[in-house]
């Protein structure tokens, strides 16, 4: 088997990470592993609303008792089981959250940017968190200022690859698969 190309995600709210991920697995087979699955499956078990403020809580709890790098090894260990070429991690916020995955070969950290106006329609315009579609432009702002996505801005800098994503799916489609095509 090849050697498997794992591509880390990282991008404010509704910047298009999703979007990739859904591309990759589709068009190319690749598994996708989110940071927030684990959170989802604690909220779903405990008969909870899915929103942004109860993932957050959770994972607050979740790291403050079990590490920092808890859902980093949740991932890492997803990975490494793996038996797909092409592997996804969608949702990186946090420094911890590549701490094992940048030791694997082939791993390739990619920004996904797009500014925040054309991110909140996009974020209205889906049903992904209950809450999102209602949102305001202002309360879509502040959660900017959140701790899960504080860091964000500095782990875009630090990323390999950047992709913009303010046109049609098309091109951002184009420009994954070109940075694919480096790896290939």
């Amino acid at each position: 088997m090849k050697r498997k190309i794992i591509i880390g995600l990282v991008g404010p709210i509704a910047s298009g990470k999703g979007t990739i991920a859904q591309y990759l697995k589709e068009k190319r087979n690749a598994d996708i592993f989110r940071f927030s699955t684990s959170l989802r499956d604690v909220l779903e078990r405990l008969h909870c609303e899915i929103t942004r403020t109860h993932m957050q809580k959770v994972s607050r709890a979740l790291r403050e008792s079990l590490g920092q790098d808890l859902l980093a090894k949740v991932v890492a260990e997803d990975v490494k089981e793996s038996e797909k070429k092409i592997i996804v991690i969608d949702g990186i916020r946090r420094w911890q959250d590549i701490k094992y995955l940048k030791e694997m070969d082939n791993f390739i950290l990619v920004g996904i940017e797009a500014d925040p106006k054309t991110r909140y329609k996009r974020l209205t315009g889906r049903e992904e968190n209950q809450g999102d579609k209602e949102k305001t432009y202002e309360e879509f702002l502040a959660d900017h200022q959140k701790e899960t996505e504080t860091t964000i801005p500095e782990i875009l800098k630090k990323a390999e690859k950047t992709i913009n994503n303010q046109g049609v799916r098309e091109e951002l489609y184009q420009q994954i698969e070109k940075i694919i095509k480096n790896y290939e």
